[in-house]
């Protein structure tokens, strides 16, 4: 009964928690708008800021596990690469792509970025700072400016 009251309609750090795990999946969501409702309403920022970036990060997890996990039924079945394309494009990946998940946190992009890191193996440390710091970043830029524009 208690999961219910956290899980209400109304804001909370659950829900906001909730929302941005779902956003960085492959779950067509925002968790922005109830970032803004939250700050706009009292809610602590640091604690807003951090619920929402951690949320976020492990919804990135997520779609990266499923990247590694399921990387041969997506090369072979899905996106039928050959062996060769695949050497390619892991080359090209780790030497610059791995540095795109700092842009993990961008709509449409960002899911597809946390996956090729799966697919292609970057280490789990390096994803983890990559995408925590991208999403860190996005949440605190906005924060901030709700905080510049609101005149707080």
């Amino acid at each position: 009964m208690e999961l219910l009251y956290y899980l209400s309609p109304e804001p909370s750090l659950p829900v906001l928690f909730i929302l941005s795990f779902l956003a960085a999946t492959v779950v067509p969501i925002g968790s922005e708008w109830l970032l803004v409702v939250m700050i706009l309403s009292g809610f602590s920022p640091v604690q807003t800021v951090m619920t929402a970036t951690v949320g976020n990060y492990l919804g990135g997890c997520t779609t990266y596990l499923i990247g590694i996990y399921g990387s041969d039924f997506i090369i072979n079945k899905l996106l039928r690469i050959t062996d060769a394309e695949l050497t390619k494009a892991k080359g090209i990946y780790k030497k610059y792509g791995s540095w795109s998940l700092l842009l993990s946190w961008l709509p449409i992009v960002g899911d597809p970025l946390c996956l090729l890191a799966g697919i292609f193996r970057i280490g789990l440390v390096r994803f983890s700072l990559l995408v925590f710091s991208g999403k860190f970043l996005r949440y605190t830029t906005l924060t901030i400016l709700i905080i510049q524009a609101n005149g707080d």
